[in-house]
């Protein structure tokens, strides 16, 4: 097919071998969706100015010609990107490209003619960017990123429930500690992760609007009994978006750059857990369902690996690395603005991608977990050294003498079974029958604390979205 050809040509993988996870981003940070957000900005400004009586020379609209002009907005084509394409090829300036074909668009409506310089009135190319900048990354936000992290945040919460009692060895150091369990365990990944989503969804991004270098100078000097940051404000206010008063040409990209570094916490905490269940998987405490017709390795059948958790990694990595370099340049600019920080902004969907594929590959890979009981027991069953901790703690209690010494030297680095550590229960004076009882009957499976009542009780993530763009 076309699509296979295109994908197998494409420069990068995001649009080659994972458009099938990336593509719905298109819709938000493709040349032409930057495109037609900047269109959609240019037409609601003219529309802004039509419907302030101060503007004389822009008289209201009629039903009919404010159709038209969203038309354009709402049906923006391919076609209509390439129109705007040939423009630029001439004049070099994409904005200004977008302008001539607004002009050509309404040539045969006489009456958005008649204001046709109204279009992009005051403006300096960096009031339609921003603006489209800002509302492509909040819809982006709102409509695919935070839904698809909702989902993989939804299958952690799910192992934490399903598996709140299951006993667990913990590691530390990569040494057997106290036990716990794998929902628990499940669950501080869940936490964590909702936690890092809450911090993302609540960034508030905003937008300027007050021409070449901020003052408003095109704006007073043409209307000067109009209150124009007035005006600015509620422009973008009626957007979705924050007002930033003070700018030089170009908004300031601290609130872009707080989401963009609020990502890549996001990617952070999810580095940690598909790492954390590589190694539960390499061990075999976790099992991987098994998908009829899949091949683990070329030469060795009996292969089944954790691509997913792998890919993620990889992935989450190429994220952040676009993410923090992003984050610390965007709001670095010279003097009242250089272009560098253009080119880097069209890298959006690039990093968005990555994080795209790596959500994806990771909510794949957590379909396919199962704990493995009988591993899971084993391993615990092999560490009775574990409960040494237990059993200081009780004789701490009860003043019994150098509790920690004494089971220091009965348990660290050697091997201890369950009956050396009964006997050694046994022959303590000065404990409580029942407390002592309690010891005797402990094994490394029960000792697992209040795991199984904080994975049961994870709280779950609200869903209420915040305030929605207009």
């Amino acid at each position: 097919t076309n699509s296979m050809a295109e994908a197998v040509c494409a420069l990068t993988s995001l649009d080659g071998r994972y458009a099938s996870k990336t593509s719905k981003l298109r819709a938000y940070f493709s040349e032409k969706a930057y495109i037609a957000y900047r269109v959609e900005v240019e037409i609601l400004w003219l529309l802004w100015l039509s419907n302030d009586p101060r503007i004389a020379e822009v008289p209201a609209f009629s039903p009919a010609d404010k159709s038209l002009l969203l038309e354009a907005v709402q049906n923006f084509s391919v076609h209509d990107a390439l129109s705007v394409k040939e423009h630029e090829a001439k004049t070099n300036h994409d904005v200004k490209a977008m302008e001539y074909w607004l002009k050509e668009r309404f040539q045969h409506a006489p009456n958005i003619v008649k204001v046709s310089e109204f279009i992009h009135f005051a403006c300096t190319s960096e009031d339609i960017n921003n603006l489209a900048i800002a509302r492509m990354v909040q819809n982006a936000r709102e409509k695919e990123l935070v839904p698809m992290l909702l989902r993989l945040h939804d299958k952690l919460s799910e192992m934490a429930h399903t598996h709140a009692a299951a006993p667990l060895l913990a590691r530390t150091h990569g040494q057997p500690a106290t036990p716990t369990t794998m929902g628990k365990e499940f669950a501080i990944m869940a936490y964590r992760l909702g936690k890092a989503i809450e911090r993302f969804r609540a960034v508030k991004l905003t937008g300027k609007f007050n021409g070449a270098v901020g003052n408003y100078n095109a704006h007073t000097i043409t209307y000067p009994e109009i209150n124009w940051p007035e005006v600015a404000l509620s422009f973008v206010h009626s957007l979705g978006l924050e007002f930033n008063p003070y700018t030089t040409q170009i908004e300031s990209h601290d609130r872009l750059a707080e989401l963009l570094d609020a990502t890549a916490a996001i990617n952070t905490v999810l580095l940690d857990v598909v790492k954390d269940i590589w190694d539960y998987i390499s061990r075999g405490l976790l099992g991987l369902k098994v998908a009829a017709g899949e091949v683990g390795s070329s030469v060795m059948p009996h292969k089944v690996n954790p691509i997913d958790f792998e890919n993620s990694e990889g992935n989450l990595g190429l994220a952040n690395a676009i993410l923090r370099f992003m984050a610390d340049k965007l709001p670095v600019s010279r003097l009242q603005r250089d272009l560098s920080d253009s080119t880097v902004l069209r890298n959006l969907g690039t990093a968005f991608g990555y994080c795209a594929v790596a959500w994806g590959s990771a909510s794949h890979g957590l379909g396919k977990l199962q704990p493995n009981a009988s591993v899971m027991k084993a391993d615990l069953e092999a560490h009775w050294e574990v409960l040494a901790e237990a059993i200081q703690t009780v004789m701490r209690r009860h003043g019994l003498p150098a509790p920690y010494e004494q089971l220091k030297a009965l348990t660290r680095g050697l091997g201890v079974d369950g009956s050396a550590l009964r006997a050694f229960v046994s022959s303590l004076q000065g404990i409580p029958a029942e407390d002592k009882q309690r010891l005797l009957d402990l094994t490394p499976q029960t000792y697992v604390g209040l795991a199984p009542m904080l994975a049961a009780s994870l709280p779950k993530l609200g869903r209420d979205e915040p305030a929605a763009a207009l």
